[in-house]
């Protein structure tokens, strides 16, 4: 269990369940899909979609319980190395989640390739993209310096632009999606690689769209006075959760655009 501190309401602990909640969730959901997936044969059908519904209730309503409570709840004694710690619990359980996806792509590409007649998938959007997300961890570092230095404009000058940059990379991917559907009659229908690849983007795109929900809430923190140069617990834990998606979508890039073309 987590436990956090609260300043001016007594000298008690306040114990969360929420990481738990999530973890437990998350459990369920993975393995009621890994159950539909390949393993109908051995349980009931309705096992798997009550894993899947229930998982799926359990892991949003965890995150929502816990991100309200690290990030929406002002706490003027915040413990940084409980919500860091946290944090970097959860990335390290999400480096499993992606490199599941890898590993599938990995044994798509054991055999002939290309699987399907490929898309353009190194187009200039992709560039823009890439270059926007790279771009926000930038800013993103610089606001959080700004904090810790004192300089209030210059921390919500960052934080702002961070947050405008994880919606204009959103917006980009969906017009990637359109022009691959719409043009290019790449769908998630389309074969091995369409089911790798939407897949991949889309577990990243949804990780962005968290992110960015974090980064709108702290910015509302920040607007009303909320940190300060030893008050920037949230803003650090949102820094790291933001640097993995970059992280994350720059070996996308390497692995599934450029090394489906290349290879």
């Amino acid at each position: 269990m987590t436990t956090v501190e609260h300043a001016g309401h007594g000298e008690g602990e306040h114990t969360s369940r929420w990481p738990l909640v999530t973890a437990v969730g998350a459990a369920a959901l993975y393995v009621g899909a890994g159950l539909a997936l390949v393993g109908l044969d051995l349980v009931p059908a309705v096992l798997p979609a009550v894993l899947v519904g229930g998982g799926a209730l359990g892991f949003v309503g965890g995150l929502a319980g816990w991100f309200a409570e690290a990030f929406l709840v002002d706490y003027w004694d915040e413990r940084e190395d409980v919500y860091t710690g946290g944090m970097v619990l959860f990335l390290v359980s999400d480096v499993s989640t992606f490199l599941a996806g890898f590993v599938y792509y990995g044994f798509i590409r054991i055999g002939a390739w290309p699987p399907t007649e490929l898309p353009p998938l190194l187009g200039s959007l992709v560039v823009v993209n890439t270059l926007i997300l790279v771009a926000s961890s930038l800013t993103l570092h610089y606001g959080h310096g700004a904090l810790e230095a004192g300089n209030r404009r210059g921390f919500l000058a960052g934080l702002g632009v961070t947050t405008l940059l994880g919606v204009v990379f959103l917006g980009g991917q969906a017009l990637e999606y359109y022009e691959f559907v719409t043009h290019e009659h790449f769908t998630l229908a389309g074969g091995a690689f369409a089911t790798a690849f939407y897949g991949l983007t889309g577990l990243h795109g949804l990780h962005v769209t968290l992110g960015v929900v974090l980064l709108g809430i702290t910015l509302g923190r920040a607007l009303r006075g909320s940190f300060g140069p030893e008050r920037d617990t949230s803003i650090r834990t949102v820094s790291l959760y933001w640097h993995f998606v970059d992280v994350v979508w720059i070996l996308l890039v390497v692995v599934l655009y450029v090394g489906a073309v290349v290879g």
